[in-house]
């Protein structure tokens, strides 16, 4: 019987930052030698060392990392194109390189948004800092070694505790999380208020955000090997991250295919109503920034007909949508709950066919394969300029569009 994948499993219950990351990489496996003899091929080497010893937290026992900056270095405020020349010029294996990159990148983006300002305007403060590039580079060199030596294919994680109060940070003083740790995790299963403090750091995030598959617990999972790595906060729970390495069944393999997603489901049941208001309803929903919006009919008391109006939202347009539904519906008051989402990696793209051009969503199924859908409304239109009726014009469409995409 062939062996079963290996896999490895974040548990973030006190949260991550960059030297726990280390730190737990190197009491799974990772050689502490192996990080350090790669992390001296930056051009950088001589503002840092790294340095690994036993500790513990709350009587749990780890790997502590330590990178400890040399006292005469400069700390210099780095754009991306300058960090991402210092990682090129160390001459790492394609997979590092691509990696490091896209951990960076994805912190540029993540900054640029909260600034309003174009990736490569970004200014890097903590993050371009030399201890955060190390923690970074090292995070990329230690996950291609579980990769390369170990067989880790997959990686699952489960909810990121993210703490409480307020940080210090290059904006000034802000609540718990910092701007690019929110903007970071955004979509993912996340817990506030298990420890007093900053528990997840943007270094930590970026991590997660480009080396986590799936986040969720693997189903099947066999653990194996188990690795702390021990912070230097103090909380009431353990200061630590715990990295699993373990095998997971091929059936689990379709999870860490599927992009997860968390909304909240706003619900209210409405039996006073005229329907035509529904549309309206609808549609205001939908601008307010509802995911979706849907009607179902159900039987209330007395057994009076009536809609039940269902809405995804997330927690960005919560207030706005609420708002939305109580001022253009009957209903007196609503029901939250959190709910995820898991779906088919999917893009849009637009394709010009001879009628015009025409928007297609285009998902990826876990075999590999594909399937797609032209939008609507562009059918719609199309149907309209040319005269032809929208099931004959949506008929033509999806010939010529089989035609392209095959």
């Amino acid at each position: 019987m062939a062996a079963s994948p290996s896999a490895l499993y974040y548990e973030c219950f006190a949260g991550i930052a960059g030297d726990m990351h280390l730190g737990a990489l190197i009491d799974l496996g990772v050689p502490v030698a192996h990080l350090q003899a790669e992390l001296a091929r930056l051009e950088l080497a001589g503002e840092f060392s790294l340095a690994a010893e036993r500790a513990s937290k709350n009587g749990i026992a780890g790997t502590r990392a330590t990178v400890r900056l040399a006292p005469e270095a400069e700390r210099p405020h780095r754009h991306l194109a300058d960090i991402e020349a210092i990682v090129k010029r160390a001459g790492y294996a394609p997979a590092v390189q691509e990696r490091a990159l896209a951990m960076f990148g994805a912190l540029a983006a993540a900054e640029a948004e909260i600034h309003g300002q174009t990736v490569d305007q970004v200014h890097f403060h903590e993050v371009g800092a030399t201890d955060s590039i190390v923690d970074i580079v090292g995070a990329a060199l230690g996950l291609d070694y579980l990769g390369a030596k170990l067989g880790v294919a997959r990686v699952f994680c489960g909810p990121v505790e993210l703490g409480s109060g307020m940080v210090r940070c290059e904006h000034g003083l802000l609540p718990v999380p910092a701007p690019a740790t929110a903007a970071l995790l955004a979509g993912v299963p996340c817990g506030y208020g298990g420890v007093e403090g900053e528990a997840t750091t943007p270094t930590g995030a970026v991590i997660l955000k480009c080396a986590v598959d799936a986040f969720e617990p693997p189903r099947g999972f066999v653990p194996k090997t188990i690795g702390y790595g021990i912070g230097h906060k103090n909380f009431a729970r353990p200061n630590v991250l715990r990295l699993t390495l373990g095998e997971a069944p091929p059936d689990s393999a379709s999870a860490a295919n599927l992009a997860t997603e968390t909304n909240i489901e706003v619900e209210c049941n409405i039996d006073d109503m005229p329907a035509e208001a529904f549309g309206p309803l609808m549609d205001g929903l939908l601008e307010k920034g509802a995911r979706d919006v849907f009607l179902t009919p159900i039987v209330m008391k007395k057994s009076r007909p009536g809609t039940k109006v269902s809405a995804l939202v997330d927690e960005a347009a919560l207030d706005a949508v609420l708002e939305a539904l109580f001022a253009a519906s009957t209903t007196i008051g609503v029901r939250l709950r959190e709910v995820a989402k898991r779906m088919l990696p999917r893009e849009q793209r637009t394709v010009e066919t001879t009628l015009g051009e025409v928007r297609v969503k285009i998902a990826r199924l876990p075999n590999g394969a594909t399937r797609w859908k032209s939008e609507h409304d562009d059918v719609a239109a199309l149907a309209a300029r040319t005269g032809e009726g929208y099931l004959a014009t949506k008929a033509a469409v999806d010939a010529e569009l089989a035609r392209l995409l095959a």
